[in-house]
């Protein structure tokens, strides 16, 4: 929604989300592929490329997993109507996926020597409270997917590179001191996996799903996965950037 309606955080924009006149104005907005603002519900081309994931009102949970288009179908209303209802009736900005990427886009841009990954997701289990809402897929399987699909079956990078994307790259851009390298004084950080095994297994169908392949993880200097099982352990901190 244009960023206008959303000033002043999200009690102000549900309070205007309820007023006939600036309604009208919103889906105008909405509509129109020439406003200044990211539209990214236009860019999917269509409001069945906007996935709900991510509920707060319980009686909005079961429409977890639908999109935004058979919402408004289910509804009889528009997409555009059936957006702002939704922001008003779980009083949140509501968790969505907008399929808007290319593949093809994608493997030009990974390969680049200066770019490095992330998740962009929240750290999330697949049990308890966690089963309240539903997560992208890279929230589960983002860094397996890269050794998996870009290094191992379609052979875009070596996998030094893959790694070096991973670590030593994102903490130099980042100023974080004495991690991302293996190096006599430095925080023991340590993924061990299996290049021939190492897989992802989310999907947008079953996004909360492990990848396999990794048998230990250290976490400064300490063991939280031993053979593929967490021990239990949880010595991570927050980290501060250098400068």
């Amino acid at each position: 929604m244009p960023p206008w309606v959303q000033e002043g955080g999200l009690q102000e924009w549900r309070k205007r989300l309820q007023d006939p006149a600036i309604r009208a104005r919103v889906k105008r907005e909405m509509r129109d592929p020439n406003v200044a603002w990211d539209n990214l519900y236009l860019a999917t081309g269509s409001p069945d490329k906007v996935l709900l994931i991510g509920f707060k009102n319980e009686k909005l949970k079961p429409l977890t997993g639908k999109t935004l288009g058979e919402v408004a179908r289910l509804r009889n209303t528009s997409p555009e109507d059936a957006a702002m209802d939704l922001v008003v009736e779980d009083d949140s900005r509501v968790g969505t996926v907008y399929f808007l990427m290319d593949e093809d886009n994608l493997r030009r841009q990974i390969v680049l020597p200066w770019l490095s990954f992330a998740s962009d997701a929240d750290p999330l289990g697949n049990d308890g409270i966690f089963l309240k809402a539903s997560a992208h897929p890279r929230a589960f399987g983002n860094f397996a997917r890269v050794y998996a699909r870009y290094v191992r079956d379609e052979k875009l990078m070596p996998i030094e590179e893959a790694v070096r994307k991973m670590t030593s790259l994102p903490v130099a851009n980042l100023g974080i001191e004495r991690r991302g390298v293996l190096r006599a004084g430095n925080f023991a950080d340590v993924v061990v996996f299996d290049p021939s095994a190492i897989q992802d297994h989310a999907t947008f169908d079953k996004p909360m799903q492990y990848a396999t392949g990794v048998s230990e993880v250290f976490v400064n200097g300490v063991q939280v996965i031993k053979a593929g099982e967490h021990t239990g352990a949880k010595p991570g901190r927050a980290l501060k950037r250098a400068r």
